[in-house]
């Protein structure tokens, strides 16, 4: 890999292949790496994306990956990328095993790491029945016994809207105003203040809240809190600054109406930057990005 790339995408998710195919189509010179974490590839399937909808994460990274090799412009490569930085003629990005590749552009699409309350049995259910957006995992959980497990005006809100899916929704939060009980009971949720101790499943699906003090209430899913955060250092090592911290993520790279970053040459898509994490989301960033590294080029050209 010793020549110059036009653009180095580092993910190869929703948003990095779609970027890919953008650039490909567009005969630019373009590598993908991809560490193979996509965050959502422990869920049942993707909801609400037209054309794939309910369709397993890793199938439509499969498909988006096939398509790419109909054009000789792309590369993909299975690895990491461990480091990244300015360089005479754009940036040099370190691989995983000493490699180095040299690029005139960078776009950012590793996606986030989630974090979730670590509360026993959490893990083998996430995705499935315990998940965190009701858009993409709410008709698989319709008319259950549900639950919502996060704290304050977020918790307030995450139950009132679960409602949409459920006449039976629980809000396991405490430390709540009177004004919030007050429409917490106008929307028929019910609050339960006892702290969780684990949850209980049978075939990997949920079937009850268990609390510290042995008893439970059955459920058939669970909505949690969650934060985002930046998988790795890449983008603080190349300086991009992040927009401010709200209750969904902790660390989104600061983009402006065309996906650059405040680096001059690197660019930014999909969950890393996004203030709803969702895969169709995803799609379009990486559409509007790899469009936006194309014109960034094509001026420098001239």
């Amino acid at each position: 890999m010793s020549e110059i790339w036009e653009c180095v995408v580092i993910g190869g998710g929703a948003a990095g292949l779609s970027a890919a195919l953008v650039l490909g189509r567009a005969r630019r010179r373009t590598l993908v790496v991809d560490a193979g974490q996509q965050s959502n590839l422990a869920a049942h399937g993707i909801g609400g994306l037209l054309g794939f909808d309910g369709v397993p994460p890793a199938e439509l990274y499969a498909r988006g990956r096939r398509e790419l090799t109909r054009y000789p412009a792309v590369r993909v490569h299975d690895g990491e990328v461990v480091s990244a930085a300015p360089s005479e003629d754009g940036f040099t990005v370190g691989l995983a095993g000493g490699q180095t590749v040299r690029t005139r552009r960078i776009l950012l699409a590793m996606g986030m790491r989630y974090e979730y309350p670590q509360v026993p049995g959490i893990a083998e259910l996430w995705g499935n029945s315990v998940f965190h957006c009701p858009f993409c995992h709410g008709w698989e959980v319709r008319d259950r016994p549900l639950a919502v497990l996060a704290a304050g005006e977020r918790g307030v809100h995450m139950a009132t809207l679960l409602r949409r899916w459920s006449d039976d929704v629980v809000l396991l939060a405490a430390d709540l105003t009177d004004d919030q009980r007050m429409r917490l009971a106008g929307a028929a949720v019910d609050v339960d203040e006892r702290p969780v101790a684990e949850l209980r499943s049978a075939d990997r699906e949920l079937t009850s809240v268990v609390f510290e003090d042995g008893t439970d209430i059955a459920r058939g899913g669970l909505l949690v809190a969650t934060t985002l955060h930046q998988r790795a250092s890449l983008a603080t090592e190349l300086g991009v600054g992040f927009a401010p911290p709200n209750p969904v993520t902790a660390e989104s790279i600061a983009i402006d109406a065309m996906y650059q970053t405040t680096v001059p040459g690197v660019f930014a898509a999909g969950d890393v930057s996004a203030q709803m994490p969702q895969v169709a989301a995803a799609i379009a960033a990486g559409s509007g990005a790899a469009a936006s590294v194309v014109a960034s080029i094509s001026e420098e050209e001239k």
